[in-house]
């Protein structure tokens, strides 16, 4: 990519190529699936309001979604209790969907309000066996876990793993904590991976500031039993500022990436290496083709093995007819697609052009791509979550 920087004509073309490329490729995969879907090839996409706010709710905030192994579709989200600060009282609720989104479960409130104690950050993950997992906090400061083993219908007393958390005090002596959010995985050895990021800020009254920040992992080897913390992955420097939240997923070759939030000034996600998941992460590098507005983004595998592509969805808004839209507003979510394990994103398509923030995305085992994000119709932050369903033959249609 570097050697045509000062070459844009050059560069275009090049992307071109590797789009038509990427896309016989794509094409020749898909005539071999066995989904009808797939083979019919006909284009799939539309949307739906899963959270809205209304009544105590001001906002209904950070998503996160996931496919059952039964093919349940789980939605948790934060419904913010008479304003939409991070500091709010709040209810972390789910809704389960048995026809892929179609209808919608009553709200089931997973973790109730503890008045000044925001509850947040819904980290759910889904099992070999199928078991769902799932992380959240409590007012920054405290990390919970519960499961369900009956696809979401009941759930297991929330256990407190702040421990797991505490161990880093030696290396980072942290004011915050923060898991996810939005899905994360288990790795093809069993390890349940979760994303974190710490805070330890000068700022402590009245709230807590989010900043200086560093990310690491925590993980369990016995299926959320016990949880102990990975390597910080990286502090806040001159070079990457402030990492926050983060996504992870395996590779093919075992590697674990991560794809990291960060306020650099270079507007670029930051992407890190491991092999395990838990040590020995590469300094963080920017990958040119991911612009970073400063917002989560979220990024899976599609489940077809005969498919290497991965997906990425975030708001990408930074130029309007060729021109750099200042402060980068969080809208035009999209969808970015690669088959060369993240090396490159030749695919991109726009979920949505309008006002749109947070995202989770959630695979089908018929292909069916679902994605769960924030969007409102004026400039705050009072959001709703929006289930907008798509498939491949979307995103390779012209």
């Amino acid at each position: 990519m570097f050697l045509f920087k000062n070459h844009p004509v050059k560069l275009h073309l090049l992307r071109n190529s590797l789009a038509i490329i990427f896309i016989s490729t794509l094409a020749l995969l898909f005539n071999g699936c066995k989904t009808r879907q797939l083979k019919s090839g006909k284009a799939l996409l539309d949307s739906s309001i899963v959270f809205a706010p209304g009544g105590e709710f001001a906002s209904m905030r950070i998503p996160a979604l996931i496919m059952s192994k039964k093919g349940t579709l789980l939605a948790f989200c934060e419904g913010r209790i008479g304003t939409a600060s991070d500091w709010a009282d709040m209810d972390l609720l789910m809704r389960r969907s048995k026809d892929g989104g179609r209808t919608w479960e009553p709200n089931v409130v997973i973790a109730p309000r503890i008045g000044g104690q925001p509850t947040s950050n819904a980290t759910p993950i889904v099992d070999e066996n199928g078991v769902i997992h799932l992380l959240y906090q409590r007012d920054y400061a405290k990390a919970y876990y519960t499961s369900s083993a009956d696809d979401g219908q009941t759930w297991s007393p929330a256990v407190d793993i702040t421990y797991a958390f505490d161990a880093f005090r030696p290396e980072y002596d942290w004011k915050v904590l923060a898991p996810g959010p939005g899905h994360s995985i288990q790795l093809k050895n069993g390890r349940l991976l979760v994303p974190v990021w710490l805070s330890d800020p000068a700022k402590l009254k009245p709230r807590r500031s989010h900043a200086p920040s560093c990310i690491a992992t925590i993980y369990s080897d016995d299926h959320g039993k016990t949880w102990k913390r990975g390597a910080i992955v990286a502090n806040n420097s001159p070079e990457f500022m402030n990492p926050s939240e983060t996504m992870a997923i395996e590779l093919n070759d075992g590697r674990v990436m991560l794809n990291i939030r960060n306020v650099s000034g270079a507007h670029r996600r930051g992407i890190s290496y491991s092999h395990d998941g838990i040590s020995g992460w590469t300094k963080p590098v920017f990958d040119e083709e991911l612009f970073e507005p400063i917002c989560m983004a979220t990024i899976i595998r599609l489940q077809d093995k005969q498919n290497p592509a991965i997906l990425f969805i975030n708001p990408d808004n930074q130029i309007s007819d060729g021109k750099p839209i200042p402060k980068y507003p969080r809208k035009n979510l999209m969808v970015k697609v690669s088959n060369d394990e993240g090396k490159s994103w030749p695919i991109r398509k726009v979920i949505n052009p309008g006002p749109a923030g947070y995202s989770d995305v959630a695979v089908g085992p018929d292909g069916t791509i679902y994605c769960l994000y924030e969007s409102n119709s004026d400039k705050g932050f009072n959001y709703t979550m929006v289930l907008k369903k798509f498939n491949m033959a979307w995103l390779l249609q012209k």
